[in-house]
């Protein structure tokens, strides 16, 4: 099996896509449900008839942001489980194979896995180091969780990632002093403006993101502030926060026609300002400009606002100037970040490679416990008048012989689970000791034997290559 990551980021795919693809809360849930996931693939119930049934993932994990859609999955086979995922992106957002396939990018084992962790550790981010990527990692994984589509190796993964990440933010100035898109959206129309005292400045939505923005356009100089939302009350918690006053939704035109600035951010998975509603504000403004920021995705403003007379819209991929403040302070972090990356790969990676031996080694024990268990029956059922007290030290003497016995082929066992040999000696020792059908191996586990073309699985390949690099 392997590890697959099919995505893409801001980097591989312009905002017009990255909008036709961003997911909310409800349809996240809606496109897990869709996740062409089936454990029973791997797990060949006759019954069903699924050893061979196509698409071959056994676990999935959204992770949905701003700027990226990434889908990482179990694939029994690389390719058969790339197109999957393609597949599913492609009919979940009715965006045909070829204008898709172009934007994004595909990885796997180790590459995935590795490339997980720097997203969580910030490294992946528009703003690097950037704090809210972390939660939005742990979130994806929660989220998957509730709709059955995660398991064992993608939620020790995530949990990694998460691990990773808050070791970067712990460690190192990573996260220290980062600029989010909300006040680059301020300092963007401070600059565009030429300063934002005086300036009419119109915030659109009320949650997180409007928030900061509103709270970034009063700190730099922004005296007359307004709030519109469609829930008023929401509108008007926020407008108190920076004595501004809030709008009710019906007088949109109206607070167009007032504003000299628009900053908009609301979650919204459609545009709230059409050409319409700023066509209607036009003839009270006369020929004062207009600036419009847009930090949303999917995109808040509709894209022909731009071709008005007198108005001038930005929107957050136009953001990227206004990032770099105190770039150079993170950018002198990555190193170290870099390595946190890695040792926490190298942890992953001997959690998978261990993943072939701890049932065998729980086997053994269980097995040799229930032989001694049995022997000290039969040898105290032999004997009168046997005080609980000697029973007592007989057990415990019967415990201590086989922890002993078995505490140098356990050390055995997990060392050659690191050295990437766990498959091979998981099979001699329970064929040795006849602990149970070799093919009754954990999730996770591979495929196919040392004769069957893959040998272990294909997920190992993630602590291989992590000892090369």
């Amino acid at each position: 099996m392997s590890i697959l990551l099919v995505g893409l980021n801001h980097r591989t795919a312009p905002i017009e896509l990255r909008e036709q693809l961003a997911l909310s809360e409800r349809s996240l849930a809606h496109a897990l449900a869709e996740l062409p996931v089936h454990p029973t693939v791997f797990n060949g119930d006759p019954a069903l008839g699924l050893r061979d049934a196509a698409p071959a993932l056994r676990e999935g994990v959204i992770l949905s942001t701003c700027n990226r859609l990434e889908v990482y999955a179990i694939a029994r086979e690389i390719g058969g489980g790339r197109a999957a995922v393609e597949n599913f992106l492609s009919r979940l957002h009715r965006i045909p194979p070829g204008l898709l396939r172009p934007h994004l990018y595909f990885m796997h084992d180790q590459d995935a896995a590795v490339h997980l962790l720097r997203v969580a550790a910030g490294l992946d981010s528009m703003v690097l180091g950037e704090p809210q990527i972390l939660g939005q990692v742990s979130q994806a994984v929660e989220s998957a969780r509730a709709a059955g589509t995660t398991g064992p190796v993608l939620t020790q993964l995530f949990a990694q990632a998460a691990h990773a990440g808050k070791r970067a933010r712990a460690e190192t100035v990573i996260s220290q002093h980062t600029t989010s898109v909300s006040h680059a959206g301020a300092r963007l129309a401070e600059r565009e403006l030429g300063g934002l005292a005086g300036v009419n400045a119109l915030i659109v939505g009320a949650g997180k993101m409007a928030k900061v923005a509103a709270l970034a356009l009063k700190a730099r100089g922004a005296e007359r502030i307004a709030v519109i939302n469609r829930t008023f009350a929401s509108a008007e918690r926020l407008a108190s926060q920076v004595g501004g006053r809030a709008i009710e939704w019906h007088g949109l035109t109206g607070a167009l026609a007032w504003a000299d600035l628009v900053l908009s951010a609301t979650s919204a998975p459609y545009t709230v300002i059409n050409t319409s509603d700023v066509t209607a504000a036009l003839p009270e403004r006369g020929r004062r400009p207009l600036l419009l920021v847009d930090i949303a995705v999917p995109r808040d403003v509709e894209q022909a606002v731009a071709d008005l007379p007198d108005v001038r819209l930005f929107d957050i991929d136009d953001l990227q100037t206004m990032l770099d403040d105190n770039l150079a302070r993170r950018e002198a972090a990555i190193p170290r970040v870099e390595a946190i990356v890695q040792e926490e790969a190298a942890a992953f990676a001997r959690w998978i490679s261990s993943r072939d031996v701890v049932p065998v080694i729980a086997g053994l024990r269980a097995w040799a416990t229930q032989v001694a268990r049995s022997e000290v029956e039969r040898a105290l059922n032999r004997l009168d008048d046997v005080t609980p007290r000697e029973r007592e030290v007989v057990e415990l003497l019967a415990h201590r012989i086989v922890g002993k016995l078995l505490h140098a082929p356990t050390v055995k066992l997990r060392d050659q689970a690191a050295r990437g040999s766990g498959y091979t000696y998981s099979h001699v020792v329970r064929d040795l000791f006849d602990l149970a059908d070799a093919d009754q191996r954990p999730p996770g586990a591979g495929e196919s034997g040392p004769n069957g073309g893959e040998h272990s699985s294909r997920i190992g390949e993630v602590q291989k290559g992590i000892s090369r690099g």
